[in-house]
């Protein structure tokens, strides 16, 4: 139970950390690269460990296998972290001789959990769609972050004039397979299990053919698109975005309709979710527009300037906040109290989290959210835009506060004990383990 907590609980912080330096950005007072710093805290700090905590818990579940090595899945985790963290540090402080060190450090967790997660996927056939998305994701992560070590070498050791390509063009294809690929691609391979489970209802008639679109043509999309980006190609750029855009949006019809025919209550893991299929469409749609136009300029790279919130609030950060809405809860549920089932009262898995706290942050959030994106299509006083943020990052202190109470009040172990791995059992503890060993 730790293993998946303890990625959980330190997205949380880089939750806060993130927020709190995208606020400070739109005030500009901080040095260095900001912007990239909020990026990387929110993008891998908050979503890809929580991914790491999330695949490390579920595709056993999923797939009916045990987990090749829990060992490494703590050791993915710290790598990533001091990674992370010297990542950060180095371009607010503007010293990028650091960032080989750092974005290899990175690269070493990324790849620890690649080879873990593909190990515990090996013996498993046949995949289901859930599962296909997962190992599609795993190379993506693989190729995401090799580009990432390459470019941060380029900014001490810059890249010889007769390549095939620039820093601009190779930040361009690594943000891109980081986001639609690692990310995006994880996150419908989710939804597709958990918004049929927690609808109770399954895909029929035109859902099929939407998810052939969107499990062919999208992954074969962000591949074009990255290419096309990496050595400025417009026409593959093009036909990626495209292919991209085409399966996003018919991912959106899919999970509307899943919510649309659902019979049970809405839970707000479901609440976000409905905010979720509804970005996903009109992102897909104003990204079309732009990115026909022009689909390997930096200005397009997440659809336009205007969409940037739009993709990262809307659509990635409200999946993550209702999964963990659920996940932490089920965690803790089936640990703590599914073999007193029977025996005496126990909650049920929603019980365990304050359903006021669920609505403030959500609202918090929407409306933050609304205000940064309507300041990204319309000019709005700087302190207007200042206060969505506010509001961003105070409902995700709310969002953190519902989640460390479910922990503190349900869980068998402290918040410290969840973070700080366990390296030296007590003597009576190793006395119990060795009786119970020997039993076995």
């Amino acid at each position: 139970m730790t293993v998946p907590l303890r990625h959980f609980v330190i997205g949380l912080g880089f939750l806060l950390l993130g927020g709190v330096v995208g606020t400070l950005v739109l005030v500009d007072v901080l040095p260095g690269q900001p912007t990239l710093t909020h990026v990387h805290l929110s993008l891998v700090g908050w979503v890809c460990v929580t991914i790491m905590g999330a695949m490390t818990q579920f595709v056993p579940v999923w797939s009916g296998a045990s987990l090749y090595s829990e060992r490494l899945s703590t050791v993915q985790l710290w790598l990533l972290v001091a990674g992370l963290i010297g990542f950060g540090t180095s371009l607010l402080l503007g010293q990028y001789g650091w960032f080989p060190l750092f974005g290899g450090t990175m690269l070493t967790g990324f790849w620890v959990f690649v080879y873990n997660i593909a190990r515990t996927l090996g013996g498993v056939r046949p995949w289901d769609v859930t599962e296909r998305h997962f190992a599609m994701a795993l190379g993506f992560f693989v190729l995401v972050t090799f580009l990432g070590v390459v470019l941060a070498v380029s900014y001490t050791h810059p890249l010889y004039a007769n390549t095939p390509f620039t820093q601009g063009s190779l930040r361009m294809s690594h943000a891109t397979l980081a986001v639609f690929g690692a990310v995006l691609i994880t996150v419908l391979g989710a939804l597709y299990q958990l918004g049929t489970m927690f609808t109770q209802s399954d895909l029929h008639g035109i859902d099929h053919s939407l998810r052939r679109v969107e499990e062919v043509g999208y992954p074969l999309g962000v591949v074009v698109l990255a290419t096309g980006r990496l050595f400025e190609h417009t026409f593959v750029g093009r036909v990626g975005s495209l292919l991209v855009v085409a399966g996003l949006f018919s991912f959106s019809i899919i999970l509307a309709r899943r919510l649309y025919e659902t019979s049970v209550d809405w839970t707000p893991m479901l609440r976000r979710y409905a905010i979720v299929a509804g970005a996903m469409a009109i992102w897909s749609v104003l990204a079309f527009l732009k990115w026909i136009q022009d689909p390997i300029s930096p200005r397009t790279l997440f659809g336009s300037p205007e969409l940037v919130h739009l993709l990262f609030l809307g659509v990635i950060g409200f999946v993550v906040l209702g999964t963990l809405y659920h996940i932490v809860p089920f965690i803790i549920w089936v640990h703590r109290y599914s073999d007193l089932l029977g025996l005496e009262d126990v909650p049920m898995i929603d019980d365990l989290y304050s359903d006021r706290l669920a609505a403030i942050d959500f609202v918090l959030v929407l409306l933050g959210s609304g205000v940064l994106v309507a300041s990204e299509w319309v000019s709005l006083p700087w302190f207007v835009t200042v206060t969505g943020g506010v509001l961003v990052v105070s409902g995700f202190l709310i969002f953190i506060t519902s989640m460390l109470l479910v922990i503190r009040e349900h869980s068998p172990h402290s918040i410290v004990e969840i973070v700080v791995p366990k390296i030296v059992e007590k003597p009576e503890e190793e006395s119990i383990n060795r009786h119970q060993n020997t039993q076995k």
